[in-house]
């Protein structure tokens, strides 16, 4: 194991499965320099001190997010026709995201999400009800496909005013903005990506718009409506740029994060039986406890970047400016020295909320109320209605390599009804 190189980290493989190589990089070298200027910071401790030095490591990272090939004329061409990206919330430092964070803070309150609740438990119920009746049928069930991927799409789509026949294109639009993020697509793909990018700031446009003449209950209002402080309203291209991050990280991660939850207790029974108790019981702490354990175990933003404003030093290791650092934060929340017995799936660890999926700091995630709401509703209608969850014979699950994010795209299963 501790052959693994420092440079494999760039392997596909490894992308997708990288738990050797943080079990032999981590013991050995908390602070991993790939190149003269990219290192991996890989310890919960060191991610957790770079998160909160932000005059040191710095979030105005847009060109890592563009795409390996936003500077190629075809795809900057597609590109000019919607709106420039701007620095919001992820891509940007105080004073400017001091700004931002206060607008939308007003929009994703936990007043919002309790709102949102009634019709979150609603579609959950909805969406298992189809999957059990597909499932009787004889139809295979991919919950991936068919539970983890239209919840979320759900929650958020009807947060800016889409309707059922819209709902497929939140996802594509999310898959777009997701693979430029991983910078390992084709060309072919990038160009794609870049006319899905355009098709979403329109029609988000369009919608900016109805809610300028009319405003209504959801998020996209308050996020037009907005005000705080004397703080300047968002701008058109603020909004878009917020809602494009909000839609990959309510949808994507979420996703990805039920489905590894899932398959986590399929794999193993012990702790599936204390969830199907917690739920049976309405024991919501241990609900809660399991979410949080699902999100440290799976950590489905595996990584984030930061751009080092001047020479620095991290864990005895000298990082000049100019230099990319990414934050592993899969690797932090299975460092040992934080989590005994990091690789085991425990819901009553006791530390379980102190990871890093949602990162630290002022660039937590500001979804992570709503993000965690669908889990513990969804977990616990699951585990209430449906029992004897199985992975279906014959299909190994596996993980596409991205830099940054980290989920299943399949999960067929078998399940039963509870009596």
């Amino acid at each position: 194991m501790n052959t693994i190189a420092a440079s494999s980290f760039f392997e596909p493989q490894v992308i997708a499965d990288p738990f050797d190589y943080y079990r032999a990089w981590l013991p050995k070298s908390p602070v991993v320099q790939l190149s003269e200027t990219m290192f991996l910071v890989l310890s919960y401790d060191l991610c957790a001190q770079a998160t909160g030095d932000v005059e040191t490591f710095s979030n105005n990272f847009q060109g890592a997010l563009s795409g390996a090939m936003a500077e190629d004329g075809d795809v900057a061409a597609i590109l000019a026709e919607g709106w420039p990206q701007v620095d919001t919330l992820l891509t940007a430092d105080p004073p400017t995201h001091t700004r931002f964070r206060k607008l939308v803070n007003l929009a994703f309150s936990m007043k919002r999400v309790a709102a949102i609740e009634e019709d979150m438990r609603g579609v959950v119920i909805e969406l298992i009800e189809k999957m059990a009746a597909a499932h009787e049928s004889g139809a295979e069930v991919d919950f991936v496909r068919d539970f983890g991927i239209p919840l979320p799409v759900a929650m958020i789509a009807s947060q800016i005013g889409m309707t059922g026949d819209d709902l497929d294109k939140v996802k594509r639009w999310s898959d777009a903005f997701v693979d430029r993020l991983g910078r390992m697509i084709p060309k072919e793909r990038e160009l794609e990506c870049a006319r899905e990018v355009v098709e979403f700031q329109h029609f988000v446009k369009a919608k900016i718009d109805e809610r300028r003449a009319n405003r209504t209950d959801d998020l996209l209002s308050d996020l037009v409506y907005a005000e705080v402080d004397g703080e300047r309203p968002l701008e058109d291209a603020e909004i878009l740029s917020i809602m494009q991050q909000l839609m990959v990280a309510g949808n994507e991660t979420t996703t990805s994060a039920l489905a590894g939850g899932l398959l986590q207790l399929i794999e193993n029974p012990d702790q599936m039986a204390k969830a199907v108790a917690a739920a049976d019981t309405g024991n919501e702490r241990a609900i809660i406890n399991l979410v949080e354990e699902v999100l440290r175990t799976e950590s489905p933003t595996a990584g984030m970047w930061r751009i080092v404003l001047k020479d620095a030093e991290l864990g005895g290791v000298n990082i000049p400016k100019g230099a990319m650092v990414q934050l592993r934060y899969a690797a932090a929340n299975r460092d040992p020295a934080k989590y005994p017995d990091p690789d085991r799936f425990d819901i009553e660890r006791a530390n379980a909320r102190s990871h890093l999926a949602f990162g630290k700091g002022i660039h937590m995630c500001v979804g992570n109320m709503l993000s965690r709401k669908e889990m513990a509703v969804a977990y616990t209608e699951l585990l209430k209605r449906l029992t004897d969850f199985r992975v279906a014979d014959g299909h190994v699950p596996s993980w596409p390599p991205n830099m940054l994010l980290r989920g299943l795209t399949t999960l067929p299963i078998s399940f039963r009804r509870r009596a």
